[in-house]
């Protein structure tokens, strides 16, 4: 940033609206000093090249006091602040005293105070002055960062106050006519630009032995640090590592260690933190760090102290992310390592004798730091034997069980889980790389139970119904976690997936059961079904009583369940675990077992995902799912937008690199472990596509030689003839297999097709049938009605019927034959009739039930108004020689 770019940002920044304002009125160029304005404050007039001239004589004897008397005299002239066209005459003065000083001690006063009109505000008459004086300005605040080498304490510390004092900017004492405050950030960003910062850093080195300058100093700095750009310029001169060297130098006040800590962070966040971590990894810095955190740690009793040792624990974290810092060397990982364990296993270290966490705020916080610092010490390999001697592991599994009832701990229930998910985080990565010591602490029966208690006894479940999100997220990072560390425990490695056995199985099966609504909930539960997943092939996978139980608990049916919910990001991966589960000659039965939402089958699924990957792809089908392009039958839209390029043969081309980046080669291989054949529940558009899918292979292979032949093209080879004829034979015969699938294809579609119209053809007939049916119980009904309201009709139906019966009969009866008549004389019905009758029930509300006819109802209902009443019992026709009229 230039001069004139920083001043007008400074001027932007406090002026904002006020510039419009200010430029309605207007200020004179050369203002008119009255009696009244100079009552009201205004400046004297004064020959400022006077006071320079004088001060540059040196011939004559009574000229020193001369000139302390021209300085004292400019002093009291800018009592109220200093112009911006003055300044450059004003720090030449200065800069003349600051030389004198050495042979004329007279000198550090008039410098004095000129330092402490610096203190005041910077003064404009023009709005443009901070741009137009803006390389003045600059030039005069470096000064004061060159003035700090004069050996003079009080100067010194003037000139730290002169610093801070333009972070806390006043207000004039009094007005001045004609002139106006710059604006509060002016000088701050003149600093920058002068890069009074660095020449401050450098000034540390001359105050090796004096405590009070060096405080004021550092907090000098301190206020300087909050830029990005006077960071950048502390930088350049060294300063993280000339403040970390001696952090641990004497000091009561403990300003020392306050302001230089706070001074690291800001040069951590506002510079370079690959530099600043490369200026801090050095022994004389760690070995400062490692004796302030120490002393901290073991005699840091009071709030602030505990804040200082965990800022001092993070800034070391930072530090030890360089494989370069030399941590093992300064002694401070073994530490480090002691501190973060002592509370677990119990050491005689005199260190940690007599020490105890309480369950305040900032010790919570050092104990998750001191977890976190093992997990990138971790990294460095030197430092395992360090873990080991240090029982790690074993101060890790402390947390990994279910708390102890009536057992009396520092931390309250909340932190107490905070701190297993962040154990367990840890033993995530120590335990692969300490897995003797694993085994001996019996770790995978120590993790399963552990996990099986999180999944089974009441008190996570509890916290997840009764508390917030966020500890229903530690819940689920801890058992994510756990999984994590089996995971890679097992893998690659049969004994400890036997060890995982039959128990650990249960365990993914009961997560795996986790409601699928809770994927979306945002709070872990995708996380956790990826190291489920993860568990899976990492634990069982490869161990074949495992796998069976795995199938026989009817893991195949969760597997497929949740492919079945067709979530893109688990899609791939479980059918990676469907793939290698399809060895188990056992897993085929299990698969066209499952059935899915309307009775789908797994294969139909499995069709299902193919085409909805197609579709993704941008791959060429016709509405029927056919192939379009026989010569690229499985080009994505991808693959058609890029140009086939020559490339090493040890790099992967475009059509080898889709195998890995869709689901469609694992769909090729689930499916070709079922043979293809005999798959249920598939509709015609399945079987469509199942043509694809069974020459998936041949397609992929004929793409492949078809990039190597445009490979040749672009490199302008000419194949031998024999060569070509074969190049020429397999594009061929790939278009060929492309040919053959889009006419079988057509083939099934067409018979699809007749076999609609046969369906359809049924359904209407099966229409006309019912139509006709109706008609006739239409028309029997109006022959009914008829027969009851048209006493002619019913005559006719009545002789229609008699004769009928009398056609029906035979015409010679056999000698001796007792003839019996079946039918009553003058019965006028048209229906068969018999001895029995049927009569259809009077509504109960006409009756008043079924006890109605008795003599309990008799003397319980009202004898009046209703027709409830005493009835005898219908005869047959045996029993009274009267019919009964129906």
């Amino acid at each position: 940033m230039s001069v004139a770019e920083a001043a007008a940002t400074a001027e932007a920044q406090e002026a904002g609206g006020k510039i419009r304002s200010s430029s309605l009125r207007r200020i004179p160029v050369i203002g008119v000093v009255t009696e009244d304005e100079e009552a009201q404050g205004a400046f004297k007039t004064m020959d400022l090249n006077r006071v320079i001239s004088l001060l540059e004589k040196t011939d004559k004897d009574d000229l020193e006091e001369k000139q302390l008397k021209s300085v004292k005299k400019l002093v009291q002239c800018y009592q109220n602040g200093l112009p911006l066209r003055d300044l450059a005459q004003i720090f030449k003065i200065l800069n003349l005293c600051a030389e004198k000083i050495e042979n004329q001690p007279h000198f550090i006063e008039s410098a004095f105070n000129i330092l402490k009109l610096c203190s005041l505000p910077f003064l404009k008459k023009k709005v443009s002055d901070e741009i137009t004086y803006a390389e003045d300005a600059a030039n005069s605040i470096a000064l004061l960062g060159e003035l700090m080498k004069i050996p003079n304490s009080e100067l010194r510390i003037q000139i730290c106050k002169c610093i801070v004092d333009f972070y806390h900017a006043e207000p004039p004492k009094k007005h001045i006519t004609g002139y106006q405050q710059a604006s509060s950030s002016y000088k701050i960003k003149m600093a920058e630009v002068g890069g009074l910062a660095k020449t401050m850093v450098q000034s540390l080195g001359l105050l090796e032995n004096q405590l009070v300058e060096k405080l004021w100093v550092l907090k000098a700095l301190q206020h300087l640090s909050t830029s990005e750009v006077n960071c950048t310029l502390m930088m350049k001169a060294q300063a993280a590592s000339e403040i970390c060297a001696h952090l641990n130098d004497p000091d009561p006040s403990g300003q020392l260690l306050f302001r230089s800590s706070e001074i690291l962070w800001n040069l951590l966040e506002k510079s370079s933190k690959e530099e600043i971590i490369q200026q801090l990894s050095n022994l004389e810095c760690l070995l400062a760090l490692k004796e302030v955190f120490k002393n901290l740690f073991m005699r840091g009793f009071s709030h602030y102290d505990r804040q200082l040792r965990n800022d001092i624990l993070v800034i070391t974290t930072i530090i030890a992310q360089n494989p370069g810092a030399p941590m093992i060397e300064c002694g401070f990982t073994r530490d480090l390592i002691l501190f973060a364990t002592f509370n677990e296993v119990k050491s005689q270290n005199p260190l940690v004798k007599g020490l105890k966490f309480s369950n305040s705020y900032e010790d919570f916080e050092l104990k998750k730091l001191l977890f976190n610092i093992i997990v990138i010490l971790c990294k460095d390999l030197p430092t395992i034997q360090l873990l080991i001697d240090g029982k790690v592991i074993l101060a890790l599994f402390t947390y990994v069980k279910k708390p102890e009832k009536h057992k009396i701990i520092e931390w309250s229930a909340a932190q107490y889980e905070e701190l297993q998910l962040h154990a367990i985080a840890t033993l995530s990565s120590v335990a692969p790389l300490l897995t003797e010591e694993y085994m001996l602490c019996q770790g995978n029966a120590r993790v399963l139970a552990f996990l099986e208690w999180c999944e089974s006894e009441g008190v996570f479940k509890n916290t997840i119904s009764q508390s917030d999100d966020k500890e229903e997220v530690i819940v689920l990072e801890i058992q994510s976690d756990i999984l994590l560390i089996l995971s890679s425990l097992c893998e690659h490695h049969i004994p400890r997936k036997e060890m995982f056995g039959t128990e650990g199985v249960d365990i993914i099966l009961r997560v795996m059961k986790t409601d699928p609504t809770k994927l979306q909930s945002g709070l872990g539960y995708n996380v956790l079904l990826f190291s489920t997943l993860d568990s899976i092939w990492c634990c069982i996978l490869g161990c074949y009583p495992s796998e069976d139980y795995f199938l026989e608990k009817e893991g195949i049916f969760l597997l497929l369940d949740l492919l079945a919910l067709n979530q893109k990001k688990f899609c791939n991966l479980i059918l990676g675990i469907m793939v290698e589960f399809c060895d188990n000659p056992k897993t085929t039965a299990h698969v066209n077992a499952w059935r899915g939402k309307k009775d789908q089958t797994a294969a139909s699924l499995l069709i299902k995902l193919w085409r909805k990957e197609e579709k993704e792809l941008g791959v060429k089908r016709d509405k029927h799912g056919m192939i379009i392009d026989t010569k690229k039958p499985l080009f994505t839209s991808f693959q058609e937008e890029q140009k086939t390029m020559p490339l090493p043969a040890n790099c992967p081309t475009l059509a080898v690199m889709d195998v890995a980046e869709n689901i469609r080669a694992k769909i090729y291989a689930v499916l070709g472990k079922l043979d293809f054949e005999n798959l249920p529940g598939l509709s015609a558009e399945d079987f469509v596509t199942l043509c694809i899918i069974h020459r998936y292979l041949d397609f992929k292979i004929g793409e492949i030689w078809n990039e190597i032949y445009e490979e040749i093209k672009l490199e302008k080879l000419r194949p031998v003839t024999t060569d070509k004829k074969i190049l020429e034979a397999i594009t061929t015969a790939s278009e060929n297999i492309g040919k053959m699938v889009a006419s079988l294809q057509s083939e099934m579609i067409e018979s699809q097709a007749h076999q609609d119209v046969q369906s359809e053809q049924k359904v209407y007939t099966k229409i006309q049938a019912t139509h006709k049916q109706r008609e006739l119980a239409t028309k029997s009904w109006e022959n009914f009605l008829a027969r009851t309201s048209n006493a002619k009709a019913l005559k006719k139906a009545k002789r229609l019927q008699e004769k009928a019966i009398e056609s029906s009969r035979y015409s010679e009866h056999p000698p001796n034959a007792v003839f019996h008549r079946t039918d009553i004389k003058g019965l006028n019905t048209t229906v068969p009739s018999g001895r029995v009758v049927t009569v259809e029930s009077t509504p109960a509300r006409l009756l008043g039930g079924p006890l109605a006819d008795t003599d309990i109802a008799l003397k319980k209902l009202p004898i009046r108004g209703g027709a409830l009443q005493k009835v005898k019992a219908v005869k047959t026709v045996n029993e009274s020689k009267k019919s009964v009229p129906t």
